[in-house]
């Protein structure tokens, strides 16, 4: 009888630990599953997140590389910005409409008065590169000779001047100076041209 009180105790103890085996061996399993996959939870976040964010950086620096808006005819070497508000003294080398607009080559040059009986200017020609502005609705213009038909100056609608202008050779044109009035947009809302007999 102690044999199988023994062989009981024995068999129950090892029931009781085999059950403990498998308990812990199945919660070591949970647990160690629970562990591998927390890190791909968090993982996985992380990389969106990551990815997000780079994809955010990678498109801010896109649109920050790209201009916001079409390029504008009439901005050309950032011409409108530095004249805004100012009176130039400038040479036309092209006038032209387009779209009900009238735009014009300038680029800046020299005057200075002629001697002699009567008031003119000598035009000294600018070195840098032509710029197109545009003109305002309403600019006025004033033309004397030899591209208006006086020697004072006389007021033209923008179509007239556009037209009398390509009716000159270049080299014409080359000696031809205006003063330039720009509003604070860099659009001219005022031409004369100088006498120059």
């Amino acid at each position: 009888m102690l044999i199988s009180r023994r062989r009981s105790v024995a068999g129950a103890t090892a029931l009781a630990l085999a059950a403990l085996v498998l308990t812990a061996c199945s919660e070591g399993g949970a647990q160690s599953r629970a562990v591998t996959s927390a890190p791909a939870a968090v993982t996985t976040p992380a990389t969106s997140t990551a990815s997000a964010t780079a994809s955010a950086s990678a498109s801010a620096s896109a649109s920050a590389a790209a201009p916001t808006t079409a390029p504008d005819p009439t901005v050309t070497a950032g011409a409108p910005g530095r004249w805004a508000d100012t009176k130039q003294f400038m040479q036309i080398t092209d006038a032209w409409i387009s779209d009900g607009r009238t735009y014009l080559s300038v680029r800046s040059a020299r005057k200075q008065a002629a001697t002699g009986d009567i008031e003119a200017w000598q035009i000294i020609p600018g070195r840098g590169s032509y710029s197109t502005v545009s003109m305002a609705t309403g600019s006025r213009i004033l033309l004397s000779v030899p591209l208006g038909d006086n020697s004072v100056p006389y007021p033209y609608s923008q179509a007239e001047f556009v037209r009398r202008m390509k009716r000159q050779s270049p080299t014409f044109l080359e000696g031809l100076g205006f003063d330039l009035t720009f509003d604070g947009n860099g659009q001219v809302t005022r031409l004369q041209s100088l006498y120059t007999p």
